[in-house]
C-alpha cells in the first residue's frame, strides 16, 4: 500500500478502527493518565479506581483505606462473606442517596470479584457497582444467524426495552447477558437464550463457541473491562424470536451488510459492538483487503484484560506517612 493511501487512510482515520477506539476509550487513554487508583482486595490488584469514586469512599475510613498510592478494601475483612457484606453496606447506602448514576441499575444480581477467571471469589458485587471500582467481568453473547435464500447470511439483533436502566432503547446482539454469581457458561447461554428471545433447547444444541472478545470502555457510569463469551447459533428460516423477561421491544433480521451499517450508528449498544463486529470479521464482511486498519482492529476486539492489573501479590504500608506500594510474586 503507498504512502499516500497509508496518509489518507490516516486522514480520515477509518470508521471502523474509530468504531474500535471508541469502545476501547479507557484502554487507548484513560488507563495510563494516572488518575485512577489501584484497587486492592486481600493483597491483589483486582480493579481501577476514578477520583469521582474516591471521592465518596472517603467516607468510609472503616471500610476503604484510600491513600496517595491506592484504594484498599479493609484487610481486616478476612472472608468472602465479610468483605461482600461489608462493601454491600457502603454501596446500599450511596445508592439511596443518589451518589452514582450507575447503581440506578442496582438489580440484586451479583459478580464475582476474582484475581483471575478461574481463581477463588474474593467478594461479590451488585453487577451496577462493578463500573465504579473497574472490576472486570464477564458475559455470554449469542449470533442468532439464518442462511436466508434471497437476502443471504442474516443475523437477528434485538432493541432493547425503553425502559432498561442502562441502553435503553438502544440496538444490540440478539442473546447477552452477564455472568452472575453462581452460574457458568452454557448454563448463562441457555438461560438468557430463553428468557430473551424464547430459543428453545432442541434448537439451542446447535450452539457454537466462537471464542471471546475483550475491551476496556470506559462512560459516565464507570469503567468496563469486559470479556464476552461469544456464541454463533444457526436458526431456520422460520423461527422468529419471542421475547420473555420484557428486556427486548422488538427483533429485526437484517442482511450482514446492513448490520455492519447499524453498529455505526449513535443507536446501537456501544458495548455490543466488539461482539457484532466479531461476527462480520469471522464471516469475511470486513477483511484485510477492504479495510486497511485490520489488524489493528482485531487487536482492539482482544484486548489483555487477564493481565492488565498486576497479577503480583500487593502489600500497602506506611513510611514516613507515605503510602508505599511493594509487589510480590503471587503463590
Amino acid at each position: 500500500m503507498s504512502q499516500a493511501v497509508l496518509d489518507a487512510a490516516d486522514a480520515t482515520m477509518s470508521r471502523l478502527l474509530r468504531l474500535a477506539q471508541k469502545f476501547n476509550c479507557f484502554y487507548l487513554s484513560g488507563f495510563t493518565s494516572g488518575e485512577c487508583k489501584p484497587f486492592i482486595v486481600e493483597g491483589f490488584q483486582v480493579g481501577l479506581v476514578r477520583p469521582d469514586v474516591m471521592k465518596q469512599l472517603l467516607r468510609y475510613p472503616e471500610v476503604f483505606c484510600v491513600s496517595s498510592g491506592s484504594v484498599e478494601l479493609n484487610p481486616a475483612f478476612r472472608d468472602y462473606e465479610e468483605r461482600s457484606n461489608k462493601i454491600n453496606e457502603v454501596l446500599k447506602e450511596l445508592r439511596s442517596e443518589n451518589t452514582f448514576i450507575a447503581l440506578k441499575g442496582w438489580r440484586d444480581e451479583c459478580y464475582e470479584v476474582r484475581t483471575e477467571f478461574n481463581a477463588a471469589s474474593l467478594l461479590r458485587l451488585d453487577r451496577s457497582a462493578t463500573c465504579l471500582f473497574g472490576i472486570r467481568n464477564y458475559g455470554v453473547d449469542i449470533n442468532g444467524y439464518v442462511k436466508h435464500p434471497t437476502m443471504g447470511l442474516c443475523l437477528w439483533l434485538q432493541q432493547r426495552s425503553a425502559t432498561k436502566q442502562t441502553w435503553p432503547g438502544k440496538w444490540d446482539n440478539m442473546v447477552g447477558g452477564g455472568l452472575s454469581v453462581g452460574h457458568g457458561i452454557l448454563e448463562t447461554a441457555h438461560k438468557e437464550a430463553m428468557e430473551e428471545a424464547s430459543i428453545p433447547s432442541d434448537l439451542m444444541q446447535n450452539l457454537i463457541s466462537a471464542g471471546c472478545v475483550s475491551f476496556y470502555f470506559e462512560s459516565e457510569r464507570g469503567l468496563f473491562p469486559n470479556t464476552e463469551f461469544v456464541f454463533d447459533l444457526e436458526l431456520p428460516l422460520d423461527f422468529v424470536p419471542k421475547n420473555q423477561d420484557g428486556e427486548v421491544q422488538q427483533f429485526e433480521l437484517l442482511p450482514v451488510g446492513q448490520c455492519l451499517e447499524r453498529i455505526f450508528l449513535s443507536d446501537y449498544k456501544t458495548t455490543s459492538i466488539p461482539v457484532t463486529l466479531d461476527f462480520l470479521i469471522r464471516h469475511g464482511l470486513v477483511s484485510p483487503e477492504n479495510e486497511p486498519y485490520y489488524t489493528r482492529i482485531i487487536e482492539l476486539l482482544h484486548v489483555p484484560l487477564q493481565k492488565i492489573y498486576s497479577n503480583a501479590k500487593t502489600t500497602v504500608h506506611k513510611q514516613n506517612g507515605q503510602s508505599i506500594i511493594e509487589n510480590n510474586v503471587a503463590s
